[in-house]
């Protein structure tokens, strides 16, 4: 079975603890701190690889987990960092957090390669905590935590143009007919048990990409029939081409048919329901003498409705360029930005920052906040990236410290500074 979902548990690295240790030294009490720090854990990092069409590699492994920072050492030595780990995906694959369903990342488009759990912060050596009045200290700090989080991993075809319609209509005659994809082909109902790709190109138009989504059948949005399983394939697309077979072979009404897969696809997502649709009445070579032209029928139904109607015959070619170039010209109006699922949920909010304090004040030019709440948060968040500044931007404003900013007197241009990074205010 095509794999296209797995759940999977991942964690970053955890922080080497900071090390306590005294070197030996005359006149020295203890001999001074000399405890190194802690070397930061793994980061878990997502990759898109352009190699890989299924998510098969994670159906018999479950769990992951980056490396671990070292432990500091004597003489002011530095704990070795845990190494990340990279796990590598096909493209269109959507990482969401398996309780609430939230997406964490969208891995296509622009976004390659993202951290999807930081590692832990090292801990500090005792040689930090040396002052005027304490100079033995017997305390080094501990490391930060690994993050762990149980994931889905879902791939969604990246596609301009999908296929639909019941089994056997003729999707994957018209794919192979149409682009470069090589599909299995046979009279039976479910010969597609995965989602296949080509690319269509046209003389003198912009191509595209088409998917051949697995035949739906009625009741496929409540999980009836194998089609259901790649409804998903479909979230991406910006156009569908409704293939019905016309010659009603099946001994099925072709009307009948477009009314109950749109009615499956508006159970399923309304949004997707709503996108713009062509009509290719399929198997026209089958018609023989009937009493109604059924492709007369059909356009009759829907093009007073806005959906075009296209006679085709997927195995002769008949009426197929009319069709591609009709496409092509009604993609060119469409939005051209890939469609993208944005973030909901972010690794970071699942810290525990409710009980750890802080402190918001005034020194010189400057607006300082600190403590072990801003230490925390610092220590997980990737400020480097535009999502990871997101979320410092939305910490920011959920525990108040905007507000305090502002009852300190802040106004727009002064500097604020959390240990060692500092930022201009503005709203």
């Amino acid at each position: 079975m095509f794999a296209d979902r797995a759940k999977i548990m991942i964690r970053s690295g955890k922080g080497g603890d900071g090390h306590c240790s005294f070197r030996r030294e005359l006149y020295v009490p203890n001999g001074g701190p000399d405890g190194g720090d802690g070397g930061r854990g793994g980061d878990l990092i997502f990759e898109v690889d352009k190699g890989l069409n299924t998510l098969v590699d994670y159906r018999h492994k479950r769990k992951y987990a980056a490396s671990d920072g070292e432990e500091g050492g004597k003489r002011r030595c530095h704990g070795k960092d845990g190494s990340d780990l990279v796990l590598r995906v096909p493209e269109g694959t959507v990482i969401k957090e398996a309780k609430t369903g939230k997406v964490i990342a969208d891995m296509s488009g622009d976004n390659q390669r993202q951290i999807v759990l930081k590692g832990g912060k090292g801990g500090l050596g005792n040689q930090h905590f040396a002052t005027s009045t304490m100079q033995v200290p017997k305390y080094a700090q501990p490391g930060q935590p690994a993050m762990e989080l149980e994931v889905t991993l879902e791939l969604k075809v990246i596609a301009d143009v999908g296929l639909i319609g019941f089994p056997n209509v003729g999707k994957s005659t018209l794919l192979s007919r149409v682009t470069n994809a090589d599909p299995k082909i046979a009279n039976y109902h479910f010969t597609t048990l995965n989602p296949n790709l080509g690319v269509v190109d046209l003389e003198g138009a912009k191509g595209f990409v088409m998917a051949d989504i697995p035949g739906l059948i009625e009741g496929a949005s409540e999980g009836v029939g194998l089609g259901h399983e790649f409804l998903r394939h479909i979230e991406r697309t910006k156009m569908m081409i409704h293939v019905v077979d016309a010659a009603g072979s099946e001994g099925r009404d072709p009307v009948e048919d477009i009314y109950k897969i749109n009615a499956e696809l508006k159970a399923y997502n309304s949004e997707i329901a709503k996108r713009p649709q062509v009509i290719a009445a399929n198997k026209t070579d089958l018609i023989y003498s009937q009493d109604e032209d059924p492709v007369e029928r059909l356009k009759a139904e829907f093009e007073p409705k806005g959906i075009k109607v296209f006679s085709i015959s997927g195995v002769s070619g008949q009426g197929i360029n009319e069709l591609l170039y009709y496409v092509s010209e009604q993609l060119e109006h469409l939005d051209s930005e890939p469609i993208v699922f944005e973030q909901e949920y972010f690794p970071e909010d699942e810290l525990i920052y409710e009980d750890l304090p802080y402190t918001v004040e005034k020194e010189g030019d400057l607006y300082v906040v600190e403590g072990p709440k801003i230490e925390k948060m610092l220590g997980y968040t990737n400020l480097d990236s535009e999502k990871g500044f997101a979320f410092f931007q939305k910490f920011l404003k959920d525990t108040g410290i905007l507000e305090e900013l502002e009852q300190a007197g802040i106004e727009e241009g002064d500097t604020v500074k959390m240990y060692g990074l500092q930022f201009d205010y503005y709203k």
